[in-house]
């Protein structure tokens, strides 16, 4: 009998209602870094995993039957980033993406696979594309297969390899791909650089990228939250110091054809108690034509996926998929291709850099010890059994106004009612790239100083004057979310001088609230922008074609007055 969900079922209308719902509900907001295990037997590289089936929870209710890999009962996991999480990690017996294995370059590791699916499913393997991996073949109940050893059911396989090439690796189903994978069999392995550059270390001055260990605004300001805790795996992405990031994220693009999953559900529980290898005791799926209804990233869909990390209520999904950044720092994006189609993936608010394809890292050609080649890229393109490492960032660059609401040059007390606001008041000296990075406690660090000072609006409210390129909505009209707010502000006197004038002349005065509807919209201990990141292929962003759904999260970019909590 089909478990019940453990979500309540979601109605058309709700999961209509649903994008709405994330914005005015962002206390609840959670972030995702690149939650994964070093190991699951207590020594480093070295894992036991089982292939199982369960169930996946969905946005529209629905909980469908997949197959996934997990740990196998009784291990003890050795759970990373190192830092405190507010849920507890879990790595149970089933759980799509699989658990993102987590290993040093250079390091020995081996992964014993045991085959607990259904006796009907038959045999099942693991494929490790890019790193040379070794089996034996030979034990009871291990058989080569077409593209390495495969486990018969309730049988055990190893599989060993070097991790030689650091980036992100994906590691699939080598047995029957077309309906193992689409069920839900792949997952990742994370291989950190054995050598760091030390350029890339906390608190060194040679990288303006690497914020942890360096004085910031809210440690210099005695801010609750700070210094923040480091969520980060390393400190580089690769042996190359070009590689140098402040946060990462793993993404995972996945689709799921429910036809598919349910032929294989009936005929497993047709076939129960079947002999494995006696006649009749197999799958006949039919896996074409392909007609997927739902679309997932890290094994979830919008809104499930900004729901936290190892949140009880997706006991078999437990990477979210929420990156939140500060501006200016250097994201690094972790991406997969682990389903059959190429997904045109739209990172609202900047390019990508692309850093590396399939762990071989892009440099440059006449200088590749110190510089890369990587392309920006304005879609990245998802595309099946591929991996890419690339760098995201956000500072304001080709608004061509100033998204921290400062006052324009030479303004006075005479021509603008609040001059003694200092936040906004703040200058800007451009490095040689153009932005302001002299120093890291700044409120503005990092900000792109071409368009300091240039107004916004025609028709402003508070004191950005008039002049500017655009005319916003009135914000006691319309608000775009409560991120948005009817101001397109950073930081807090910024925003509130949108509506809230006194907040300019009295320090701390109750001035944390964000109006214009005089109700707490944002959680207190946050403010600033929400970009959209979604598939470009419009239906893809559904959920059994109701929008919002499937391939779509929400950047959320802070001001550096709120730490960024990624312990849930």
């Amino acid at each position: 009998m089909r478990p019940m969900n453990m979500k309540n079922a979601t109605s058309k209308t709700q999961l209509l209602l649903a994008l709405v719902a994330v914005t005015l509900t962002l206390a609840r907001v959670a972030f995702a870094a690149a939650p994964g295990m070093t190991s699951t037997a207590g020594t480093a590289g070295t894992f036991n995993l089982t292939a199982q089936d369960a169930y996946l929870n969905q946005p529209d209710g629905s909980a469908v039957y997949s197959w996934g890999y997990g740990c196998v009962t009784g291990s003890t996991p050795t759970f990373v980033p190192k830092a405190t999480f507010t849920f507890t990690p879990y790595c149970n017996t089933m759980q799509v993406p699989g658990p993102t294995m987590v290993v040093t370059e250079g390091q020995a590791v081996t992964i014993n696979l045991t085959n607990n699916l259904p006796t009907a499913a038959g045999n099942t393997s693991l494929l490790f594309p890019g790193l040379s991996v070794s089996t034996t073949c030979t034990a009871a109940g291990q058989q080569q297969g077409l593209l390495t050893c495969e486990a018969a059911p309730g049988a055990t396989v190893t599989y060993k390899f070097t991790a030689t090439t650091p980036g992100t690796h994906a590691y699939y189903s080598g047995t029957q791909g077309d309906l193992q994978i689409e069920m839900g069999l792949y997952g990742a392995v994370i291989v950190l650089p054995a050598s760091p550059p030390a350029s890339c270390a906390n608190g060194t001055t040679t990288t303006v990228t690497n914020l942890y260990g360096k004085v910031d605004y809210g440690t210099t300001n005695h801010i609750e939250g700070f210094p923040e805790q480091d969520f980060r795996l390393s400190t580089a992405a690769y042996d190359h110091p070009k590689s140098c990031y402040d946060r990462e994220y793993l993404f995972q693009w996945a689709e799921m054809d429910s036809r598919i999953h349910k032929q294989a559900e009936a005929q497993v529980q047709a076939k129960i108690g079947c002999t494995a290898g006696t006649m009749g005791c197999s799958l006949d799926v039919q896996t074409e034509p392909y007609h997927p209804a739902y679309f997932l990233i890290n094994g979830r869909s919008m809104p499930d996926l900004m729901d936290p990390n190892y949140a009880s209520e997706y006991p078999h999904q437990p990477y979210n998929g929420d990156p939140h950044i500060h501006p200016g720092e250097q994201m690094l994006i972790r991406t997969i291709g682990q389903g059959r189609w190429q997904h045109p993936f739209h990172e609202h608010a900047n390019h990508v850099r692309i850093l590396a394809r399939d762990g071989n890292l892009i440099l440059s050609p006449t200088n590749p010890a110190s510089s890369l080649a990587g392309t920006l890229m304005f879609n990245t393109d998802t595309t099946p059994g591929e991996s890419f490492d690339g760098i995201f960032y956000f500072s304001g660059r080709g608004l061509n106004w100033d998204p921290y609401g400062h006052h324009p040059a030479g303004t006075t007390a005479s021509t603008n009612p609040y001059p003694t606001d200092p936040l906004a008041s703040l200058s800007c000296t451009p490095d040689a790239n153009g932005y302001n990075t002299g120093n890291p406690a700044a409120l503005n660090y990092y900000e792109w100083c071409q368009d300091h000072n240039k107004p916004v609006q025609v028709n402003p409210f508070g004191d950005v004057p008039t002049g500017g390129p655009a005319t916003l909505p009135d914000p006691n009209v319309l608000t775009n979310g409560a991120w948005y707010g009817g101001s397109p502000y950073l930081g807090p006197d910024a925003t509130l001088r949108g509506s809230h004038a006194n907040c300019d002349t009295t320090t701390n005065a109750n001035c944390t609230d964000l109006l214009p509807s005089n109700v707490q919209l944002n959680p207190a201990s946050e403010r600033g922008w929400a970009f959209m990141w979604h598939s470009h292929n419009e239906r893809e962003i559904t959920t059994n074609n109701v929008f919002p759904g499937g391939m779509l999260m929400m950047l959320l970019v802070d001001s550096r007055e709120y730490p960024i909590d990624e312990s849930n």
